[in-house]
């Protein structure tokens, strides 16, 4: 799809190029004047995949399916700390039927899908902008930078296709969803 005149649309495929409105380095103020940050939207699950052209790229059973995407201005520090508080998170029922237990402590793993939209701007208009979206030539380092930071610490990881159009099954366990910003 084309990108209309102020409306900042985007290929479904990812976000453009950094020489589009708001592509520029920096932590550009996004949202209401905050400041840009790695965004994951985390749902505790039974089981999960994502879908490729038909090929399962990723499959996982109990653990975390992770809707992650960046802006321009996000550093390989906000990267990592998100990986960190991703791992140390306690949303797993304990003995006593408390969230309580890590991801490690159930054997759980983590299913990663980039996601340009979670940057989707519908405040104006009937169509959103993506332009606070991290370029593909920006966020691809950071999506694997945060893949890797999630393996060194012992996890098993699956991944979707950057910039791909995926088709993600899960079943949310609880429900249990939280929105991480850093």
């Amino acid at each position: 799809m084309e990108r209309e005149e102020g409306q900042g649309a985007r290929e479904e495929e990812g976000p453009p190029s950094s020489t589009g409105a708001g592509g520029g380095g920096g932590a550009a103020p996004l949202l209401g004047g905050r400041q840009s940050r790695v965004r994951v939207v985390l749902q505790r699950v039974s089981r999960a995949s994502v879908t490729v052209a038909g090929d399962v790229t990723g499959s996982i059973g109990r653990g975390y399916l992770l809707l992650v995407g960046f802006t321009p201005g996000d550093t390989p520090d906000a990267v990592t700390w998100m990986a960190d508080k991703v791992v140390g998170l306690r949303l797993f029922a304990d003995a006593d039927g408390k969230m309580n237990l890590p991801l490690q402590d159930v054997g759980g793993a983590l299913l990663v899908v980039s996601q340009f939209t979670l940057y989707g701007d519908a405040r104006k208009g009937r169509r959103p902008s993506f332009v606070d979206a991290a370029p593909p030539e920006q966020a691809v380092p950071l999506y694997e930078a945060f893949l890797a930071a999630l393996r060194a610490a012992g996890l098993r990881v699956e991944a979707g296709v950057f910039g791909a159009k995926m088709d993600v099954d899960l079943v949310n366990e609880g429900p249990v969803t939280l929105l991480l910003e850093r």
